[in-house]
């Protein structure tokens, strides 16, 4: 199925599903959906970043700091989570840590996301239709790179929260 096609969860402000649509007709009227991202570490503590296709309907090209991506409808986040880290990078996990809900807005994107976290140490498939390219880097690294290289905003923000997370 062409990914434009694919029907997404809609919901309001609040995260309540209020229908669904098209993922094409989402976009294009700037709908509110639902969304997952993964941050995939190793037992090493760095974490998998990859370089999202040109041809991404939005922020083609950047940097992200997670796999994911809409809820389709009729899912939950949770199985979403699973069928993305599966469909992008080819691992197959029932253990992924739930860790925040997060609202994400800005003048191409309005999201509910839901953060989750996995480790794994083994071997990946790159989608690449999505994918350009993908590895492992510490936290600091990841983050001074964000400084100099366009990265998915609401996925640097992810990153952050989490950080924050961790150091309470």
């Amino acid at each position: 199925m062409n990914p434009a096609n694919e029907l997404v969860t809609i919901v309001d402000e609040y995260n309540r599903v209020i229908g669904s649509a098209t993922r094409a007709e989402m976009r294009r009227k700037g709908l509110i959906h639902r969304a997952t991202y993964i941050l995939v570490f190793n037992s090493a503590d760095e974490l998998f970043i990859q370089k999202r296709t040109k041809t991404k309907d939005i922020y083609p090209g950047f940097y992200d700091v997670a796999a994911g991506g809409v809820v389709l409808t009729g899912e939950s986040y949770e199985e979403s989570a699973k069928r993305e880290l599966f469909e992008e990078l080819g691992i197959a996990r029932d253990d992924l840590a739930v860790r925040f809900d997060y609202y994400h807005t800005d003048e191409d994107n309005r999201v509910w996301g839901r953060i989750f976290t996995c480790v794994h140490d083994g071997h990946m498939v790159l989608q690449k239709e999505e994918i350009e390219s993908g590895e492992f880097l510490k936290i600091n690294e990841v983050l001074a790179m964000s400084e100099r290289q366009p990265f998915t905003p609401d996925g640097i923000i992810v990153l952050r929260k989490y950080l924050e997370m961790l150091n309470e």
